[in-house]
């Protein structure tokens, strides 16, 4: 398994919350009198992880000029999770189940926005294409506010036969297009779901799009003619939030 370095606040304190054993080193600069920062090196030192003291350079040096807030970690990259478990998460989550399938969304940022609303509209999983596609990344990890580590996450070797596998399992899968034949507004949420986003300016491949049940466009007024990837998932997962909450 592979190291990476996560710098901020937010990396640091979910890596903490909720993948703690996986954190090898902790550092912090020296000195350092934000109380957030005291706080995480006082709950580290409780589960046996001693921090090391470096100084503002030092630090800039190690996290490449990034904004580290004067703490940073190094940690064991989890796998992503395997296909195999999707079969389980639907059952568990019931009528509840929530799939968010990124076919393709290669900025990190864009990923991590993603995975940021995703946690807050409580999806069950987010499945990406294991190639040409955004990993989980320091980067995307310090974009999805801590959510990289609360979200299960799927990195399918063949998108089409995983979208298969929700299907038979009695999910509803609705693609994002802008030539969708309905508003999203007219689909029904209510009931096992996964909603498929297209990549970054290809929109979504072929088969993808045809193992869709449903094509649907967000209504929009103004000239632009569509909206990025991150903005588009969050407007539309909080509508099946809407409709689910009713």
């Amino acid at each position: 398994m592979s190291t990476e370095l996560l710098s901020g606040i937010h990396s640091v304190e979910a890596a903490l919350n909720y993948d703690a054993g996986n954190i090898v080193e902790l550092y912090i600069e020296t000195g350092s009198q934000n109380p957030r920062i005291r706080e995480l090196s006082e709950r580290a030192r409780e589960m046996g992880l001693r921090p090391h003291a470096r100084d503002r350079a030092a630090l800039d040096r190690m996290t490449g000029g990034t904004r580290h807030q004067g703490i940073a970690a190094r940690y064991t990259v989890p796998p992503p999770r395997p296909e195999s478990e999707l079969p389980q998460l639907i059952e568990q989550a019931g009528r509840e189940a929530l799939f968010l399938v990124l076919d393709g969304v290669t900025d990190p940022h864009n990923l991590g926005a993603c995975l940021r609303s995703a946690e807050a509209a409580g999806v069950t999983a987010v499945i990406v294409p294991k190639d040409k596609a955004a990993g989980i990344t320091p980067t995307v990890r310090r974009a999805s506010a801590g959510a990289a580590d609360r979200v299960p996450f799927v990195a399918a070797t063949n998108l089409a036969r995983t979208l298969k596998v929700l299907k038979d399992a009695g999910v509803w899968l609705t693609g994002l297009a802008g030539d969708g034949d309905r508003s999203v507004y007219a689909i029904d949420f209510n009931g096992p779901a996964a909603l498929v986003m297209g990549g970054e300016g290809e929109g979504m491949r072929r088969l993808t799009r045809e193992a869709c049940d449903f094509l649907a466009h967000i209504p929009m007024r103004g000239s632009v003619e569509s909206l990025n990837v991150s903005v588009a998932t969050g407007v539309v997962l909080f509508e099946v939030l809407r409709q689910r909450s009713a």
